[in-house]
């Protein structure tokens, strides 16, 4: 069997992996001139930083599954987390139990609440019950006005803008299973989260992930963009590939898997249903606006800092040197500026320099001694599609990975449900879709 896929993420590259694997032909298609996706990197001080902030958690199983397939073991660090939240013109930690009690912003009664509200989110296993109720409702309901209006809330608010009375609740239910994940069980709930880096970067993975590809058959073409999926009496059977400026070539598949966003999706392949057209566009996406500070001195002492602030116009900061050693880029301190934005934000449009103007007041705030004379270096990314607006009763609306037209096959993000964007759920989809391909080829070879 030989089948395309587009897109050299995560899910695009484990899919090639696990068809290859199998003695099929996978050839994988990118129009960027990179690998990894949302999880692609960037030279930074000698070393390599990814474009938006990447971490994973002990429960992340299929992904580290995969880093010691590839021998690269070695290589992935646990390490402890350092988590704060700034909220009043200052920084709370926000890493153990006691941490919590000392958050004077909530009342004693709050601070147990959002405690009790925590742990019972923490055990519930069906999230199916979930499922009806919006985030926002249902913390207001459950954990106060208090703790919403000061934690939950803001978070909320700086994740999804406009969107934020949208998303559903299994979204807050696979934040905290994520994160508890992440602490052990039992007593060893109450130690310090651990979160994995691969100390080559993730750029490493993709690379040794691309050449096992390529030496078991399979072809990874970057620069190489899809114009268009062909589909003939009902079939995918091959795609057009943009070879050069103006110049296009044809190749035909027996299957073919695209990772696209789902508002790229219908573009590739008119033909598809209005039916399915009208699923993939119920769900909206935010981009990743990302500035990043290259510093002389660090910024502060966390690694991830929820901003519960409604006047910062940015939800997170995220130290990467206060993660790995900053020996990692050249000893320089790393410091992310995350947002998640839609086009209509003014913020979304503006130049990186504007942006950076208009971001440096509030590192002020946060950090009185910050000066603009620590910055060396700035960047400015934008991810498209990274944050899919996930609403109520999403099990009834999911698009299926098999699409209604025959050999044809979606997986992205907006197909991870019930849990959260990441690099673990996107090698788990790319797995599973390459497991579906595998048994419908296999049964209409029988049937034939």
């Amino acid at each position: 069997m030989k089948v395309g896929i587009i897109g050299a993420g995560a899910a695009g590259l484990a899919a090639a992996h696990h068809l290859v694997k199998a003695g099929h032909k996978a050839v994988v298609y990118e129009g960027a001139p990179f690998l990894g996706g949302q999880a692609s990197t960037f030279d930074v001080g000698g070393g390599r930083l990814e474009r938006g902030y990447h971490h994973l958690f002990t429960s992340d199983t299929d992904i580290v599954e995969l880093i010691h397939e590839l021998g690269l073991g070695s290589k992935l660090a646990w390490i402890q987390s350092k988590v704060g939240i700034f909220h009043g013109g200052k920084i709370y930690n926000f890493v153990t139990p006691l941490d919590l009690l000392r958050f004077t912003p909530l009342s004693l009664v709050d601070r147990l609440r959002l405690g009790l509200v925590t742990l019972l989110v923490r055990r519930m296993k069906d999230w199916r019950k979930l499922e009806g109720f919006v985030a926002s409702d249902w913390v207001r309901r459950y954990a106060g006005k208090g703790v919403y209006d000061v934690v939950w809330g803001p978070l909320l608010r700086g994740k999804f803008g406009a969107h934020y009375d949208k998303v559903g609740m299994p979204w807050f239910w696979g934040k905290i299973q994520t994160r508890f994940a992440s602490r052990g069980k039992g007593l060893r709930g109450m130690q310090r989260e651990r979160l994995g880096y691969p100390m080559g970067s993730f750029a490493e993975i993709f690379e040794v992930l691309a050449g096992r590809i390529n030496s078991l058959g399979g072809e990874v073409r970057l620069s190489t963009p899809v114009s268009s999926i062909e589909v003939t009496d009902g079939r995918a059977t091959g795609l057009e590939i943009q070879v050069a400026k103006g110049e296009s070539s044809r190749e035909e598949f027996d299957a073919i898997i695209s990772t696209t966003p789902s508002y790229v999706f219908p573009r590739l392949v008119p033909s598809l249903p209005q039916d399915y057209i009208d699923k993939l566009s119920r769900v909206d996406y935010l981009a990743a606006v990302l500035v990043i500070l290259v510093l002389k001195e660090p910024f502060s002492h966390i690694y991830w800092l929820n901003i519960a602030d409604s006047e910062i116009p940015f939800v997170g900061l995220i130290e990467q040197t206060n993660f790995v050693d900053p020996s990692l880029y050249g000893g320089k301190h790393i410091l992310y500026i995350s947002n998640y934005l839609g086009d209509d934000n003014p913020l979304f449009n503006m130049e990186k320099e504007e942006l950076l103007e208009e971001y440096i007041p509030h590192l002020k705030k946060i950090n009185p001694k910050f000066d603009r004379s620590w910055i060396e270096e700035f960047y400015h990314h934008k991810v498209a599609a990274a944050q899919p607006i996930i609403g109520v009763n999403y099990s009834q609306q999911i698009p299926d990975h098999r699409t209604p037209i025959d050999g044809l096959y979606l997986a992205n993000t907006t197909q991870i449900y019930p849990e959260d964007r990441g690099t673990n759920y996107s090698v788990r989809m790319g797995k599973n879709v390459a497991d579906m391909i595998m048994a419908d080829y296999s049964n209409n070879s029988q049937a034939n």
